[in-house]
């Protein structure tokens, strides 16, 4: 049986554009609070990214045979040999196919900080096979603004609720980055650049410190990577990297 191992709370990010930090803010480890369990092949692109003694710690998408897009503070700092690329289940103890990793590629401008830029590349070591159960994603290239999204990911299932095994998803709403930034604080707004995208969700429903790396999808494309937010379930926009905003550096470097 696979071990999960989350942390509630991956840590504060510190601003670097306020002298005191907003103590609302953190990068979403994601649960999902609020969701459903996925069915078998829904999410067929899903990835669990997971150490050497595997312990789930991010969520991934797979975009070819070969790299899963993630969030960057999901992977500096760590080694190719303590990340492992899961794919082709829903369940965390059960199934799957491992893939260890070759490379790790993080967005060259990251900021830890603010969470800019907050995207990165996981090169599995092996050609990722194709099936029901493992497809890749297109990414998305316009620059959405509205419209229903859905978020996947492993995670609690809401505060002081137990970890689900079971894959969860939320259907959403994205809405303009001027609604989000003026539902945010004035310190978190500062956080959202025109390279993130934001979903707001009704209370009780949300991500939330779970599965940072996932993604948002729309119409069959893969257009938000899960960044940060605030806990949990409370009504607050979340944020995630935007895609269209980062194609090209995806595709130059997912070769």
């Amino acid at each position: 049986m696979f071990r999960l191992s989350v942390l509630l709370t991956i840590g504060l990010a510190v601003s670097a554009l306020a002298g005191t930090l907003s103590p609302e803010y953190y990068e979403w480890a994601g649960r999902i609070v609020g969701g459903q369990n996925a069915g078998t092949n829904q999410f067929p692109f899903q990835v669990s990214l997971r150490s050497a003694g595997n312990s789930h710690f991010c969520g991934g998408s797979i975009i070819n045979n070969r790299y899963v897009l993630s969030a960057a503070h999901c992977t500096v700092g760590r080694t190719t040999g303590n990340t492992i690329s899961v794919v082709g289940s829903i369940f965390l103890n059960s199934g799957g196919v491992s893939h260890a990793t070759a490379r790790i590629v993080n967005h060259p401008s990251y900021n830890g900080n603010t969470l800019a830029n907050d995207v990165s590349l996981v090169q599995t070591a092996s050609f990722i096979t194709f099936n029901a159960a493992v497809q890749p994603i297109a990414l998305g290239t316009n620059f959405v603004t509205g419209g229903g999204a859905t978020a996947s990911g492993w995670g609690q299932l809401g505060a002081n609720v137990g970890i689900p095994n079971h894959l969860q998803f939320l259907n959403t709403q994205i809405i303009t980055l001027a609604d989000c930034r003026n539902r945010h604080s004035a310190i978190n707004a500062q956080r959202i650049f025109d390279s993130t995208v934001c979903t707001l969700s009704p209370s009780g429903q949300g991500l939330c410190m779970g599965d940072s790396g996932g993604p948002l999808t729309q119409s069959g494309a893969v257009h938000g990577i899960v960044s940060w937010g605030i806990p949990c379930g409370l009504g607050m926009p979340d944020v995630f990297a935007r895609v269209s905003s980062f194609v090209g550096w995806i595709t130059a470097n997912a070769v």
